[in-house]
């Protein structure tokens, strides 16, 4: 399927950029989300009027990412676990619960844009990991998976 990218798509392409992209990955990801539109005579002249509004709001959200990755950047979150002796984990700590640290220090960050490249954390320690809160604005901060005090 012939496609136009309205914003940039990570291994994909750009803003603008006329693909052609399996139907299943245009109708069920691509165009559902906004990203793309199929690429008829009729949006092609009406992605053209509209060109320089939708490259000003991808300036704009790209700026505004690269604000949020500066503040976020060296950021250490903690998560408490509970542990065996050896310092395995009794489950693990996924991009969820990473998540959702950084919400409680005021970072709104969607689960899906913490990259955990070896899976989710299994050991006590800090772990540097990456946020992509843009494609263009990677974030590196730090998780620090420690014990859970008991409660008594």
């Amino acid at each position: 399927m012939q496609i136009i990218l309205l914003e940039k798509v990570a291994n994909l392409g750009n803003l603008g950029d006329l693909l052609k992209v399996k139907d299943g990955y245009a109708r069920n990801f691509l165009i559902p989300k906004g990203k793309a539109r199929r690429a008829t005579p009729a949006a092609l002249k009406e992605f053209e009027a509209k060109r320089a509004e939708l490259e000003s709001a991808a300036a704009a959200k790209l700026a505004a990412a690269q604000a949020e990755a500066e503040k976020l950047n060296g950021t250490v979150v903690q998560v408490a676990r509970k542990a065996g002796v050896d310092g395995r984990l009794f489950g693990s700590v996924t991009n969820f619960d990473i998540a959702d640290g950084l919400r409680t220090l005021g970072f709104q960050v969607d689960k899906s844009s913490i990259r955990m490249p070896n899976g989710p954390l299994k050991t006590l320690g800090e772990t540097s990991l990456e946020v992509m809160l843009h494609s263009d604005a990677p974030a590196t901060i730090t998780v620090a998976v420690v014990v859970e005090q008991m409660k008594l």
